[in-house]
C-alpha cells in the first residue's frame, strides 16, 4: 500500500500542478470558462459572472498549491481532503457539461489540450479514485524534508503562484497556444482544406405507418415511406474538420472588410471586446501608438463588439485617429488577453502582439505606405432659376441681395430627379431664388 501511495501521490500532485500552471499561465481564459459554466443556459448562477477572475485565480492557485503541498509531503491531512473536495466538484462539473451537453469544453488543460465534456469527466473519475487511494493510504504520506524546509517550499510555492498569475495578468499568457499566437494566419485559421474530414451525421426519420411508429436510418437523404411523416432526430457521428478561427470578421456598418485587412502589407490591430469596460489608462497610451503607427505607414484599425455611438464616444475622448470595425465578441476576447491589446499583422499573419501596458515594446518601423487609391473628383453642375424661370450665375450673383425674397437650395429628392430625366445633362443641385414684390421693397 505504501508504494501504492506514493505512485498515486505523484501522479496526482504532477497532474494538479501541471493543470493548474496550463490554466494560470491563461487566467482570464479560465475566468471566460467560468463565465459560461455561470450562464443562465449552464448553471443559471448569472450573480457569480462579476467575479469570474477573482475565482479564476483562486481556483488556479489553490490546484498548483495542493499539487506542490502534496508532492513535498506539507500537511498531509489538509492537503489530501483538500484535493478531495476539488475533484468531486470538478467531477460534478464535468458530469454536469457531458450530461446536459451545455459546454463543449470544459477548459481543464485551457486551449494547450482541449478536451470534450466526457474526456474531462472520465479523467476526473480516475483523479478521484487515485485521491480515494491517498486518503486510504494517508499515513504513508509524510514530509520529504524537515518541518521548517517543507514549510519554506510550500510558502514559496504559494508566492511563486500568486506571482505568475499577477505577471500574465498584466501582461500577456507566457504560452500562446491559442489560434491567433505570432505566427499564425489568421484567414488559413479559419478555411476548411479541401481533404478535410466532412462531419458525419446520422438523420432518425419518424413516420406513422398503419397506426405504428417507423423510424428510418439515413445519412440525410429523406427516405421513400408510404406512411405520415412525423419528424426526424440528428446524431452526430463525427464532427469533422473544425477550423481553429471561427467567427472572426472585420465589418463595417455596410461591408465585411475581413479579407482587404487581412491582405494588406502592415496592419496595426487595436482589440479591444468591449470599449465601455476598456483600461482608461490603456486607451490613453493607445494615443501615442497609434499615431506613430500612422505616420510610419500602417493601417491602423480597431476592433470591438460595443456599438456606433460608444466607438464615436471613445475616438472623442481618447482623440483617436482610426476607425472601429465590428467582431463578435467571443472571437476578439480569444485573439489577445487584454482590453485593449495590440496585435501586428501582415498581410494576415500575426507578428506581434502587445498587452497595453507593453505598448512601448510594439515595434514600429518604417514601412512604405500603401498608395492611396484615385479618387475622382466629380464637377458640380448647378441649375439656377429666378423667379421660376431658367436663369444663370451671373445673373444670380449680380442681384442685390435686399432684393432677395428666399433661395432654396435642392440637392436630393424627387425634384431633382424629376428634372434630370428630362435633361440630356444632368445637374447635381438646383438653386431656385424668389424675388421679394415691389410692396415688399419700399417696406423694407
Amino acid at each position: 500500500m505504501k508504494y501504492i501511495t506514493h505512485l498515486c501521490r505523484i501522479l496526482v500532485g504532477g497532474l494538479f500542478i501541471f493543470s493548474g500552471l496550463i490554466k494560470l499561465n491563461d487566467p482570464l481564459g479560465f475566468s471566460y470558462k467560468l463565465q459560461e459554466y455561470f450562464s443562465e443556459d449552464v448553471l443559471n448562477i448569472p450573480s457569480l459572472v462579476p467575479y469570474a477572475l477573482g475565482l479564476s485565480i483562486f481556483v488556479v492557485v489553490l490546484e498548483v498549491v495542493l499539487g506542490v503541498f502534496l508532492l513535498i509531503g506539507y500537511k498531509p491531512k489538509f492537503t489530501v481532503w483538500s484535493l478531495f473536495a476539488m475533484i468531486v466538484f470538478f467531477t460534478f462539473l464535468t458530469f454536469y457539461a457531458w450530461y446536459f451537453d451545455k459546454v463543449k469544453d470544459c477548459g481543464c488543460f485551457g486551449d494547450f489540450l482541449p478536451m470534450k465534456p466526457i474526456e474531462s469527466f472520465i479523467k476526473d473519475l480516475i483523479l478521484l479514485a487515485l485521491i480515494i487511494v491517498l486518503l486510504i493510504g494517508l499515513r504513508h504520506i509524510k514530509p520529504l524534508l524537515g518541518k521548517f524546509p517543507t514549510t519554506i517550499l510550500a510558502l514559496l510555492g504559494f508566492l511563486g503562484s500568486l506571482w505568475f498569475g499577477y505577471h500574465v495578468l498584466m501582461h500577456l499568457p507566457t504560452w500562446d497556444f491559442r489560434a491567433y499566437n505570432v505566427g499564425a494566419n489568421i484567414e488559413e485559421g479559419m478555411a476548411t482544406p479541401e481533404d478535410a474530414p466532412k462531419a458525419i451525421v446520422e438523420y432518425a426519420w419518424k413516420f406513422n405507418v398503419n397506426g405504428e411508429e417507423k423510424i428510418i436510418t439515413t445519412n440525410g437523404s429523406y427516405p421513400t415511406v408510404d406512411g405520415e411523416y412525423v419528424g426526424v432526430e440528428t446524431n452526430i457521428i463525427d464532427e469533422g474538420y473544425d477550423p481553429p478561427i471561427k467567427d472572426f470578421s472585420i465589418e463595417s456598418d455596410d461591408e465585411d472588410l475581413t479579407k482587404q485587412f487581412l491582405n494588406e502589407e502592415n496592419v496595426i490591430m487595436i482589440v479591444s471586446y468591449s470599449l465601455e469596460t476598456a483600461e482608461a489608462e490603456g486607451m490613453h497610451a493607445l494615443k501615442v501608438a497609434t499615431d506613430k503607427a500612422i505616420k510610419n505607414g500602417y493601417t491602423v484599425i480597431g476592433l470591438t463588439a460595443s456599438g456606433a455611438d460608444v466607438k464615436q464616444k471613445t475616438n472623442a475622448t481618447y482623440n483617436l485617429n482610426f476607425d472601429w470595425y465590428l467582431c463578435d465578441e467571443k472571437a476578439i476576447k480569444t485573439v489577445v488577453r487584454a482590453n485593449p491589446g495590440i496585435v501586428k499583422l501582415k498581410k494576415g499573419t500575426v507578428t506581434q502582439k502587445v498587452h497595453w501596458n507593453d505598448i512601448d515594446d510594439l515595434e514600429l518601423p518604417v514601412v512604405e505606405r500603401k498608395p492611396e487609391p484615385e479618387t475622382i473628383v466629380k464637377s458640380e453642375t448647378i441649375a439656377y432659376f429666378l423667379n421660376g424661370v431658367a436663369s444663370t450665375k451671373e445673373v444670380i450673383n449680380a442681384l442685390n441681395e435686399n432684393t432677395i425674397e428666399k433661395v432654396d437650395i435642392i440637392k436630393e429628392g424627387k425634384l431633382l430627379e424629376d428634372f434630370n430625366a428630362s435633361q440630356e445633362k444632368p445637374v447635381t443641385s438646383i438653386v431656385r431664388v424668389t424675388l421679394k414684390t415691389i410692396n415688399q421693397v419700399i417696406v423694407d
